[in-house]
Order: structure tokens, then C-alpha cells, then sequence
């Protein structure tokens, strides 16, 4: 089958010529719209556990933890390398010499070849990009900011705490310095329609971004968006709604944007709607099989839209 997007297997098997995983860490870290700098409350979708495994309350160090995701990946996957992700919260987001430990021990544990750091686009010093461009120089180094939505009404409505300009500047500042950029966008966040999220995909592909991973948006317990839906306010997207929106966000970006991921992994105890967000596999079976019902691809509309301005 042809491929219809730049996936990122695909992406990490050319970079080191085999498998490499993710391996998902919990670093124990805030952010500042929970511990007060801006907010307490958060985004309106996020709870408590920031999409956390809760592993550092467990008293597990990075190290630990790395090395128990690699035991699974090996088993499942045959891995052979490893990516460190941080991803709960804000992991750009406290002093330098703390987050050089961290990143560094990642670094040091057999296998890892790279990081993967997901934060705001907020939070990023100088210094801290001063510190992941020095262990660019070594090791495949990303910065994951989430985005969510170009839209400056969207980002108020669910509380970022920043705005779209903040986004840009972290990007800007980023680029220059050989460090690779994602961006995080949601799909179906309230107040959006299907033409909102297009222009946020023509958008994020004006920006030389280097990936994207797109969310949809679920809701859980807890949350100002559980409160938002149980009264009605909020309607979640069906799941083929869902896979026709990925598919045309697709057909904006540039063709050698990587694909980081298509949908959510929703703790099964926390979500509240829709239940087919547990169904990852056959979302993606879905996303799959509409591509070639469409005949469409990512990048069929890039050069298109560019030219015309």
C-alpha cells in the first residue's frame, strides 16, 4: 500500500535503521496553570493527573521507569532503541539544573537515544533552550508544545493561559537552534468547526514545524469540560466525524511533517465520553481505510493552498 502520511516508525526506522518506542516518564513536574503562576484551575480538559502515569508519587525515578517501559516495548515491539518522553505537564518548566538531571539521566540509560519533551510554549527560557541545544548535539532531541488551536478565542475558552503569539515566539526561538519541534493540535475542542481546525492546519504549515500530533478531544472526570457536557453544552465528535477531519488536517501539512500520533490514550477509568476513544486501534483502522476511500494523502492540498497565498 502506498503510504499516505509520514508516520513516525516510519520516520525513526530511516533515522537508526530499527525499531525504536517511546518510552512515556512521569518526572514529577507542575505547570504553571495548575501551581498558580497563571491559574490553578488548568485547561478546562485536563484534570489533576495531567495526563501523568503517576509514577513519580509512586517513588519511581526516571530511571526506573525507563527501564520498566523497555521491558514491555522489547516484548511487544522487539524494540531495539528508545525515545524518553516526558509527558505530564509542563517538562520544560522549573529550574535548569533540575531539568539537566532529569534529561540527563534519560540520556544515560542504555538504549535511549533521544528525547521527546513535551511542555508549553511559555515555558522555555533561554536557558533551557540554551540546554537542549547543547544535547542536540549528541542525541535526537524534540520539543513538544501544546498548541491545541490557532485561534486566540479557542485558547481563552479552555484556559492555555497563553496565546497563539506565544506559540509562534517559542518556535521561533526553537528552530534556530537545531532542536525539532511538534505541535500538539485538538480536535473538536468547543467553539470549533470543521473550518477552524483547517486553519489551524494551514497554519501550523507555514511554521516549519518538524511534526504534529493531533488529539481528539474526550472528556474526563473532574473537569470543567465533564460539566460542560453533562449539561449539554458540549457535543464529542463520532468516530468516522473524527477520521474525516484527520484526514483533510492531513492533506494541508507539508509531506515531510511527521505524523507523531492520530489520536489520544484515555485512561479508562477517568473518561467520561465517547467511548469510542478506547478503540485506538480501530481508529486508526478507520483514519486508514478513509484515506484510500478518499484516494487522499498528506500534503494533496500543501502546495496548493502556499501558492495561493
Amino acid at each position: 500500500m502506498t503510504r499516505r502520511y509520514y508516520d513516525l516508525n516510519t520516520y525513526l526506522r530511516d533515522l537508526f535503521g530499527c525499531r525504536v518506542q517511546k518510552v512515556a516518564v512521569d518526572a514529577g513536574l507542575t505547570c504553571p496553570n495548575r501551581d498558580g503562576s497563571i491559574s490553578r484551575e488548568g485547561c478546562i480538559y485536563c484534570n489533576a493527573q495531567g495526563s501523568g502515569t503517576g509514577h513519580h508519587k509512586m517513588g519511581m525515578s526516571i530511571t526506573e521507569q525507563i527501564l520498566r517501559g523497555q521491558r514491555f516495548l522489547i516484548r511487544r515491539y522487539k524494540a531495539r532503541k528508545f525515545i524518553v518522553y516526558f509527558q505530564s505537564f509542563s517538562n520544560t518548566y522549573g529550574p535548569v539544573a533540575t531539568l539537566k538531571a532529569l534529561y540527563k539521566e534519560a540520556l544515560n540509560v542504555d538504549k535511549v537515544v533521544g528525547l521527546n519533551i513535551g511542555t508549553r510554549p511559555d515555558c522555555v527560557s533561554e536557558a533551557v533552550l540554551d540546554l537542549l541545544e547543547d544535547l542536540a548535539q549528541e542525541h535526537l532531541i524534540w520539543v513538544e508544545y501544546g498548541l491545541q488551536s490557532v485561534h486566540d478565542e479557542t485558547l481563552n475558552f479552555i484556559r492555555r493561559g497563553h496565546d497563539f503569539k506565544a506559540f509562534c515566539d517559542a518556535v521561533e526561538a526553537t528552530r534556530k537552534r537545531g532542536i525539532k519541534i511538534c505541535a500538539h493540535v485538538i480536535l473538536g475542542l468547543p467553539g470549533e468547526d470543521r473550518q477552524h481546525m483547517l486553519k489551524t492546519a494551514r497554519t501550523i504549515a507555514q511554521l516549519g514545524l518538524d511534526g504534529v500530533k493531533l488529539h481528539l478531544l474526550y472528556v474526563v472526570k473532574d473537569t470543567p469540560m465533564a460539566d460542560l457536557y453533562q449539561k449539554g453544552a458540549y457535543r464529542c465528535l463520532g468516530m468516522q466525524e473524527y477520521a474525516d477531519l484527520v484526514c483533510e488536517f492531513l492533506e494541508y501539512l507539508p509531506p515531510d511533517m511527521v505524523i507523531q500520533r492520530f489520536t489520544s490514550d484515555p485512561h479508562k477509568d477517568e473518561l467520561v465520553a465517547p467511548l469510542w476513544a478506547l478503540q485506538k486501534a480501530a481508529t486508526h483502522n478507520l483514519i486508514h481505510a478513509t484515506l484510500e476511500a478518499k484516494d487522499t494523502w498528506q500534503g494533496r492540498r500543501y502546495p496548493v493552498f502556499i501558492q495561493k497565498g
